[in-house]
């Protein structure tokens, strides 16, 4: 697999004045670097997307020099991967607590989750989900990158399984498989028609309807 790193090389022409190919002296312990690389990946990958940004914008950003950088990732590839580790822990404990908030209503916890998703999507610096965004970007399937969104989508289809099956669901595959695709909906309306558009607004109304229709006389159980 071609490795995404080549625009990082080291290698400098020779004609290059001896001041320009020293690199900045910055001392920073490994796990302070890690963590500045990781905040500085998240800002700009996510923002600009990965193919836009260079490792040299990344080291830049975070204040480091380049080889602080290729001691802790061996290739552009793999600071995508550590990116993206980054983001599905951000999204389970964003979706696990909206879960937390109605710990004995399964249906409810459902509508919650999308109900926090909306508020999440119509934030003026929300771009998305990076992971619909990478594979957008990302063709080839067996891409380092693309495993990581696979990895993403089936947590969240597990989740949704989960307790669809808890909130008595007649068939809990086909109502979690029409909540993933009202989620990617969300994704996409966010940047398309925008915050607090009413497509977008429209999402957990849309779920409730299908929670209702899955669940029937289950659903009651939970506004008790």
């Amino acid at each position: 697999m071609q490795q995404l790193f080549e625009e990082t090389t080291l290698t400098r022409s020779s004609s290059e004045p001896a001041k320009a190919r020293a690199p900045r002296s910055v001392r920073t312990d490994g796990a302070t670097a890690q963590e500045q690389l990781l905040d500085a990946a998240e800002a700009l990958f996510y923002r600009d997307g990965v193919r836009a940004i260079g490792v040299d914008a990344v080291v830049e950003r975070a204040g480091v020099n380049k080889m602080s950088l290729y001691r802790r990732f061996a290739s552009k590839d793999d600071l995508v991967v550590a990116y993206l580790e980054r983001m599905d822990e951000g999204f389970r404990r964003r979706f696990e607590a909206s879960v937390a908030k109605h710990p004995d209503a399964p249906a409810k916890q459902l509508i919650q989750a999308l109900e926090d998703l909306v508020k999440r999507a119509s934030a003026p610096d929300y771009r998305g989900c990076p992971f619909v965004n990478i594979a957008c970007e990302f063709g080839d399937p067996a891409h380092p990158a693309r495993q990581s969104v696979d990895h993403n989508k089936k947590y969240l289809m597990t989740r949704l399984v989960e307790i669809s099956t808890a909130a008595g669901a007649d068939n809990a595959v086909e109502l979690a498989e029409s909540l993933a695709l009202l989620v990617d909906g969300i994704y996409a309306t966010s940047q398309t028609y925008g915050p607090g558009s009413g497509p977008l607004l429209a999402a957990p109304r849309i779920a409730r309807s299908l929670i209702d229709a899955a669940c029937g006389g289950h659903r009651k159980q939970d506004d008790s």
